[in-house]
């Protein structure tokens, strides 16, 4: 099919295995995509009528002057130009959920992790060592304990459903309370609730997005009142947490210890105090890893782009106000 400089173009800004082109295709015979082979926008973007991309500036907005609609691969949007998109009156919407059971699994096997002191034990392995310590370390059930879930969106309500399949008390937070995510956990507060809430939770997982209402939303004051020898989970973004005095809580022992898949900044500098504490797990930004992500992901793009095309109201709409 040759294109024509009218036509309407989408541009899918990240490298999609050929099956999957070819589904976006067959579904819009009269759609011209233009695929990227890495994670940035390919050659001719600027005749985008629909884009898909990680995050767009603000100069590669103003080139497209046909856009009308912009589609993240990610659930975060911050490295969204949210006053141009208000200005020109573009929607956003983000491929919230698709990542909701790997991530949920990551904080999970994180939360086990700790519970069953594996990086101990791996340390140990890695020596040849069958250690009569082992014996003494005081390992834990995370049975019975509370698990704190900060976002109760469908990230938090997948690793909420799998806290209380593990028999966890489980709490959480919520912007908008609402009765059906109630029924995944034993109870939902607002955010504003939080520093009189934190001490009574074992473990405390970060699923929101960064805003700014959430950049750098634990303090030292807040790490201060969470419960001694309790452990804090992030995979939302490492600017969330005040890095420094996390580690100094670290060290201290006054928490258990720290899941990290995001951190400030982030390639982690070699030189940072995390990589060597003991009580720390980090994994380079992976929790989003899954064979299935984009067979995920493009299912709900071939969706909404349905519902562009017939007017119809688009799934995941971002709130520009709040930020998500």
């Amino acid at each position: 099919m040759s294109a024509r400089s009218d036509q309407f173009t989408v541009v899918v800004c990240v490298p999609l295995v050929e099956a999957l082109r070819q589904q976006l295709q067959t579904q819009f015979p009269d759609v011209r995509f233009l695929f990227s082979d890495q994670h940035d926008l390919p050659d001719g973007f600027e005749v985008a009528d629909v884009v898909i991309p990680w995050g767009v500036s603000t100069q590669q907005l103003a080139s497209m002057q046909r856009l009308r609609w912009v589609q993240t691969v990610s659930a975060g949007v911050d490295r969204m130009d949210f006053e141009e998109l208000r200005r020109r009156g573009i929607p956003l919407t983000n491929s919230s959920g698709i990542h909701a059971n790997n991530i949920a699994e990551h904080i999970m096997s994180l939360m086990l992790a700790f519970a069953r002191k594996l990086p101990y034990l791996v340390r140990e392995q890695e020596q040849h060592r069958w250690s009569s310590e082992v014996g003494r370390i005081s390992s834990f059930e995370i049975t019975g304990q509370t698990l704190l879930v900060l976002g109760l969106g469908k990230i938090g309500e997948q690793l909420a459903v799998r806290g209380k399949g593990m028999q966890m008390r489980v709490i959480a937070t919520r912007r908008r309370i609402e009765i059906d995510r109630e029924s995944v956990a034993d109870e939902v507060f607002p955010l504003s609730a939080l520093a009189e809430r934190i001490g009574e939770a074992d473990h405390v997982a970060i699923t929101l997005p960064l805003t700014r209402d959430t950049e750098g939303l634990f303090s030292a004051a807040l790490i201060e009142k969470m419960k001694p020898g309790a452990y804090l989970y992030n995979i939302g973004r490492g600017s969330i947490i005040d890095q420094d005095a996390l580690i100094k809580s670290l060290q201290s022992g006054r928490l258990g210890g720290a899941g990290l898949d995001v951190t400030t900044p982030e390639p982690l500098p070699a030189d940072s105090p995390l990589w060597d504490l003991d009580n720390v797990i980090i994994t380079p930004h992976t929790s989003g890893s899954s064979p299935k992500l984009m067979e995920r992901a493009v299912a709900l793009w071939i969706d909404n782009l349905k519902r562009f095309l017939a007017g119809e109201p688009l799934r995941n709409v971002v709130d520009l106000d709040a930020g998500y």
